[in-house]
């Protein structure tokens, strides 16, 4: 069963294979899916508007003063979180005050517990934002996505909005420094886990250069029902392959 979509800003915090105890933001709107991509795997469903344009919705999306209240309460509170994650319904840097909101969780954060991180989820669409590659350096973990090494890959897999572009996505990536990349490895149809595929994938990472390459697979339900999970065993040797052919760290990550 698709997971329900977050109904306001915070949500858990939950256990991240990745991050440990994160609370997670959600600052797109709370009753539908806003995403410059429609995956065939998310775990939310398919997208219910598919746009990198925000014009259209600005009413929907929660004000940066709400967003902000509803952290500093969170900081204040007993819970425990070893980060505070930016992800939610949809793109979450297409918000276009993205980095009003980045500067001011950063603020909060020093205030009331400055050994709490911040992370970004990212598609990377977002990158062609000025704002939002201004605010990069404050969060202590972008993480943007990168699931196929060509378009042609990418469009079967991301099913972007129309006015998205892979090379401008690759460009993009490879201009900002100190980001890492996450990937969705998975069989069937799309599948990213052949060897053109995986060959063309790791040229696309040994061009961006990231700190390193996080990847894993389908341990949730997903709205396509053509694709498979990829066992742990396979991503481990994706990794390995990986660092010997370009010597960039990939990570696999999995259920225990």
């Amino acid at each position: 069963m698709i997971l329900p979509l977050q109904k306001g800003v915070l949500y858990g915090p939950i256990n991240s294979r990745r991050l440990g105890k994160s609370l997670g933001i959600n600052i797109m709107p709370f009753h539908y899916k806003l995403c410059s991509f429609n995956c065939v795997y998310c775990h939310y469903g398919l997208t219910d508007v598919l746009t990198l344009t925000m014009t259209k919705h600005l009413r929907d999306l929660p004000k940066s003063t709400e967003v902000l209240d509803d952290v500093e309460r969170a900081m204040r509170s007993n819970n425990t979180f070893d980060y505070i994650t930016f992800s939610g319904n949809g793109e979450p840097t297409l918000h276009p005050y993205f980095g009003d909101i980045v500067r001011g969780v950063m603020e909060v954060r020093n205030k009331y517990r400055a050994g709490v991180k911040i992370a970004l989820l990212s598609n990377s669409t977002g990158l062609k934002f000025e704002e939002v590659r201004k605010v990069l350096t404050l969060i202590d973990l972008p993480v943007f996505k990168l699931d196929a090494g060509n378009s042609t890959l990418f469009k079967k897999i991301n099913r972007p909005a129309i006015d998205v572009n892979f090379d401008e996505i690759v460009t993009m990536l490879r201009q900002v420094e100190g980001i890492y990349i996450q990937t969705v490895i998975m069989d069937g149809n799309p599948s990213n886990v052949g060897e053109d595929a995986l060959d063309t994938y790791f040229e696309r990472l040994a061009v961006i250069k990231p700190v390193e390459a996080h990847i894993y697979s389908l341990d949730r339900p997903v709205p396509n029902t053509n694709i498979k999970k990829v066992f742990p065993e396979r991503l481990e040797e994706i990794a390995k392959h990986g660092l010997e052919k370009i010597g960039i760290t990939i990570r696999p990550f999995y259920l225990q």
